[in-house]
C-alpha cells in the first residue's frame, strides 16, 4: 500500500526538479514549465493530505490552484509571445526590456 510519505517524497522530488529548472535554465518557456511543475507538486501534496485525512479541503484548494494556474498560463504565454515578437528570442539573458 502506498503511504503518505511516498506521496510527499514524490512531491518533494517534483518540487526540487522544478526549482532546479527555474534556477539553471535560461529559456523562458522551460522556466515557465518548471514553475508549473512546482505548482503541481504542491497540488499533489494537498490531495495526498486530503485523502489521508478524509477531508475534501485539499481537493478544493487544488481546484482553485488549477483555476489560477490556467489563467497564469494564458497570461504568461501571451507575455512570452509578445516579448518574442519584439526581441526575437525567449532567452532570459537576452531580455532587457526593463533597462533604460
Amino acid at each position: 500500500m502506498i503511504g503518505l510519505n511516498d506521496y510527499l517524497i514524490l512531491a518533494a522530488i517534483l518540487f526540487a526538479i522544478g526549482v532546479t529548472g527555474v534556477l539553471t535554465r535560461r529559456n523562458a518557456i522551460v522556466i515557465f514549465m518548471s514553475i508549473e511543475l512546482m505548482l503541481n507538486s504542491v497540488n499533489l501534496t494537498f490531495v495526498a493530505f486530503a485523502h489521508f485525512m478524509n477531508s475534501l479541503d485539499g481537493q478544493i484548494f487544488v481546484f482553485f490552484i488549477m483555476t489560477v494556474a490556467a489563467a497564469e498560463v494564458a497570461v504568461g504565454l501571451a507575455i512570452i509571445i509578445s516579448i518574442f515578437r519584439n526581441k526575437k528570442t525567449v532567452n532570459v539573458d537576452d531580455m532587457n526590456i526593463m533597462k533604460w
